[in-house]
């Protein structure tokens, strides 16, 4: 594909005495883009091309995750495209032992496997280290092991290829802030980067979007595939793996998978209980509605908080009979005297409400016995929330979680409120036709 194919032309560079241009080439791409493909023909150039330049067998190393996902993608993905050409490549060995996974040129070259310990490649030279699955890497292990074995080795290259990660992505965070600096300044030797990915504000529905940064889109992956894709993945998921957007953590409280049983692009929620919250900075505000289903539904969530106490009188005087649940050691507690003077009916919280709350939230989240409309923010805020401990329970962290997770806070402390009370008002749909004249 082209993408590939300018990855290779650029990557592999060489300056007038004959050394690549460049020591580290940095390519991060969506899911199921290729990236395969580029790293067994860089593989193989190594093995037969520079043994033949040098005169002397190169040693390759490949790593990716963990040693486990390494010698699963050697050995399951690409010895499988490798040994119909065995004769044409010159390989005399594939080995599979577990432990002395690799391949054995007829020339000497060799490709081995990057074992995932701290001390994984002391001792040892390199003439080409890849790197496959950065993202995962939350320390500079792999870089710490190959690039001192490569200090020996003026023609070495090392070779990073990744799909975006999250904000625990350690490594793969800087060689992105490395490489785009290195693209800024214009520079033509040290890192080759190359990335395609969306920007975070583009439309992640807006098929435009696809287009312009899936290299593979039309290739070899269909339209239809992304757009199912689009439809079942939760949205931070579907992001970083095709629009290869960077997202907040992969070790969310309430996992991707189990979030995504419970969401979906229909579900409507009634006017029977609100929840109103704010984040600790005062710089958005969260209103979430839950009804008969149950079903939770983010109703508005905005920058500011001047618009608060108007929105809550708006919907009150929409839903007569309508209750809003604050939590009154929440920051939403300053606005608590202006909702009662706007004659909106409130239902206070305490911490010890706030806490069964958050409890069977994540309860009826994980029983699935609770239907949300998908929201991005909400989606945000469950993806970065953290835990903080109160007493022998737990309550959603606004200081520690790293998202605005007022819509969160706003969902748990609806569906807690619409639990306790029997439904007062009659169902009215905030959203399909005509929403937007009643919400």
């Amino acid at each position: 594909m082209p993408w590939q194919q300018q990855v290779a032309d650029v990557g592999l560079e060489l300056t007038e005495d004959g050394t690549p241009a460049y020591r580290e080439v940095v390519f991060t791409v969506p899911r199921q883009s290729g990236k395969t493909t580029v790293i067994l023909g860089w593989t193989i150039q190594r093995a037969l091309g520079w043994e033949q330049l040098l005169g002397a067998p190169q040693r390759i190393v490949y790593s990716a995750q963990t040693g486990a996902d390494a010698r699963k993608k050697l050995v399951e993905d690409q010895f499988p495209l490798l040994e119909p050409k065995k004769r044409l490549f010159g390989i005399s060995r594939f080995m599979r032992a577990i432990g002395s996974e690799g391949v054995i040129w007829d020339n000497g070259s060799r490709l081995g496997l990057l074992a995932s310990s701290e001390d994984s490649g002391h001792g040892k030279t390199v003439d080409l280290g890849i790197k496959d699955e950065l993202f995962a890497d939350v320390d500079m292990r792999r870089d710490q092991a190959l690039i001192p074995a490569m200090a020996t080795r003026p023609n070495a290259q090392l070779v990073t290829a990744s799909t975006m990660g999250t904000a625990d992505s350690v490594a793969l965070n800087m060689k992105v802030e490395q490489g785009r600096g290195a693209v800024s300044a214009n520079k033509r030797t040290g890192i080759a980067y190359f990335e395609w990915s969306a920007e975070p504000d583009e439309d992640p529905a807006d098929p435009a979007t696809w287009w312009r940064c899936m290299p593979a889109l039309g290739r070899t992956i269909t339209l239809e595939v992304i757009e199912s894709a689009y439809d079942l993945l939760p949205l931070g998921e579907f992001k970083r793996a095709f629009l290869n957007i960077a997202t907040l953590s992969e070790e969310s409280v309430i996992p991707a998978s189990v979030w995504n049983l419970v969401n979906g692009p229909d579900y409507e929620a009634t006017g029977e209980f609100f929840a109103i919250d704010l984040n600790p900075e005062r710089s958005a505000a969260a209103f979430v509605a839950c009804g008969a289903g149950p079903v939770l539904e983010v109703v508005d969530y905005r920058a500011g908080v001047a618009w608060v106490v108007e929105r809550a009188q708006d919907l009150s005087k929409k839903f007569p009979g309508a209750r809003f649940v604050v939590d009154t050691r929440g920051p939403v507690a300053s606005f608590i005297p202006d909702l009662k003077r706007a004659r909106v009916r409130l239902v206070e919280f305490a911490t010890e409400d706030v806490t069964r709350a958050t409890g069977f939230f994540y309860d009826q989240v994980v029983d699935e016995k609770v239907k949300i409309r998908r929201h991005e923010a909400l989606d945000a805020a469950v993806a970065g929330a953290e835990k903080r401990t109160v007493s022998d329970a737990w309550v959603w962290g606004r200081k520690t979680s790293k998202a605005d997770i007022s819509p969160l806070v706003a969902a748990t402390l609806a569906l807690w409120g619409q639990s306790q009370r029997k439904p007062r008002v009659r169902y009215v749909p905030l959203t399909g036709p005509g929403a937007a004249n009643r919400a």
